[in-house]
């Protein structure tokens, strides 16, 4: 059999279609490599692999029986996903513990067109506590490592995702992206991370942070595997109200179809902004080695100016706290989520049934008040991090503070929409770093709220202006020593509105031209 390490989606899916294999094989595979990595690594918050072996059972017995080998790519191949979708009889925990044991009713859209192609779930993937962070440290079960260098980050929040596709722990994964949460630890990690255009993919059935800008993607090996998990998961939906009706069209045809000469005339800017002091030196000459690389295939490189993206951060932390505050009060310990007891200080009981609302047990803590249940509970299951949030998101929209803050913060977001636009006037895409830095040490910003935000300095301005983006490996740090693998660097791609199409063709190119997979891979040796 042939061996399957590191192999992308679409290589298992040709040796599934082949019949060299079985969807059981690759399973199995992948169970084993969790077993030996994942108890140091953390990507995962937990696993189901009796029920994983079971569906890729049932996805052989399908293949056999389809005579032409045509069966959607994503049939019998292994994902994880992101511990933010709620999936038919699973655990969702968003991890936080005051959703320790919420068992979700009904599966989001995203997992049900994924069950729809026949793929196989191995677990959820751990992540900062209500995608709630930059670094995967929030989680309220256990830190992920990055694959790269265990004593580093995998980024975050969709940590978890992204570590577990690059230590070769899933075919691919599905993450969100709030602020850079899909972009940033695929970055961090060495792999390909997308966030559609808002609105491209449902978010019906994704525990919500900050509804105006969550979006869900894709967190996968290569280009192409990106585009073939964007293709199961586009489209209109009914249920989310946010949900548009794109023109979706076969990404992963457009990507088999890419060549360099389609380079040529192509208008790429690079905003002034994004080359900004903090960016560390190793990033700034990858990018440049980018630009030279572009210019040689006919691309013209276009200097442009985003000016009020400099305020994008402190726009993105009005809003995004201010639409939290709003989706997390209905964790009362009484709707949703678990309830303190008085029994003990740190006990927290899971009175709910298993839709998550209360079964009935009016008080079980005999607690004295509303007031007690909602503070002692809410204390008691949220972290640190989510409760900062809540609160500036509280204050934000507080009587009297209403206009000072959020009202100008969404002024401040006409205004990069508007900056955004005016660029795409000129140029056809714009390029530019993934994150100001390489991975950081575990610990090194958890004491420093305001340096851990600027982690998503290059990326939060693409969610407040709707716009499609990702992040692709270009690069990696010198080795400092003959044991160091270095560490991996991002360049992302932002596109206007709706054009997947340019930005993922635009990526393959790029990615052909770096040949990143071939030349580095993490040290999983551990």
């Amino acid at each position: 059999m042939r061996a399957l390490n590191n192999l992308t989606i679409h290589e298992l899916h040709e040796l599934l279609k082949n019949k060299e294999i079985k969807s059981s094989d690759i399973t199995n595979y992948y169970i084993e490599q969790i077993k030996q990595k994942d108890t140091l690594l953390n990507s995962y918050l937990y696993v189901d692999f009796e029920d994983a072996l079971t569906q890729a059972e049932q996805a052989d017995e399908r293949i056999k029986k389809i005579n032409n080998s045509d069966f959607p790519y994503l049939t019998g191949i292994p994902l994880s996903i992101k511990d933010i979708f709620l999936m038919r009889g699973k655990k969702t925990t968003c991890a936080s513990k005051i959703l320790e044991n919420f068992i979700s009713p009904y599966d989001s859209t995203v997992v049900r067109k994924l069950k729809e192609n026949n793929f196989i779930f191995l677990g959820k993937a751990n992540m900062d506590e209500f995608a709630m962070g930059s670094s995967t440290e929030n989680s309220a079960f256990k830190t992920t490592k990055n694959p790269w260098d265990v004593k580093r980050v995998p980024g975050g929040s969709s940590g978890g995702s992204a570590a577990s596709v690059s230590a070769d722990l899933c075919a691919g994964s599905f993450g969100t992206d709030t602020g850079g949460s899909i972009r940033q630890p695929a970055s961090l990690c060495g792999v390909v991370g997308l966030k559609p255009t808002y609105g491209m993919i449902s978010r019906y059935g994704i525990i919500a942070f900050s509804s105006s800008l969550d979006q869900a993607g894709p967190i996968s090996k290569d280009v192409l595997d990106s585009a073939i998990l964007l293709d199961a998961a586009a489209g209109f939906d009914g249920f989310d109200q946010t949900s548009r009706k794109f023109k979706i069209k076969k990404y992963s045809e457009i990507v088999k179809k890419a060549e360099k000469s389609k380079i040529k005339g192509l208008k790429i800017g690079i905003p002034n902004e994004f080359l900004s002091e903090g960016l560390d030196n190793k990033i700034l000459s990858n990018i440049q080695e980018i630009k030279n690389n572009l210019k040689e295939l006919g691309a013209e490189i276009v200097e442009i100016s985003l000016p009020d993206t400099a305020y994008s951060i402190a726009a993105y932390y009005v809003i995004a706290t201010s639409e939290a505050s709003s989706n997390l009060e209905r964790y009362d310990g009484i709707r949703y989520g678990m309830r303190f007891t008085k029994n003990s200080p740190n006990d927290i009981n899971d009175v709910n049934g298993p839709c998550g609302l209360n079964n009935g047990n009016s008080n079980p803590g005999n607690l004295t008040s509303l007031e007690e249940i909602y503070t002692k509970s809410r204390t008691a299951g949220f972290g640190n991090e989510v409760k900062r949030r809540i609160m500036l998101g509280t204050f934000a929209l507080s009587a009297g503070y209403y206009d000072a803050y959020y009202k100008k913060a969404a002024l401040i977001r006409k205004l990069i929409i508007k900056n955004y636009k005016d660029a795409f006037s000129k140029v056809d895409l714009i390029i530019g770093p993934t994150s100001p830095t390489p991975a950081f040490l575990i610990g090194e910003k958890a004491n420093d709220p305001l340096s851990m935000y600027l982690s998503d300095i290059y990326t939060i301005s693409v969610n407040l202006a709707y716009l499609p983006a990702m992040s692709i490996p270009s690069g990696i740090t010198g080795k400092k020593n003959p044991n160091d693998t270095g560490l991996p660097i991002g360049l992302q791609i932002i596109a206007p509105w709706c054009s997947e199409d340019k930005m993922l063709e635009t990526a393959k190119i790029i990615e052909d031209i770096v040949d990143f997979r071939k030349k580095y891979q993490p040290d999983l040796n551990f």
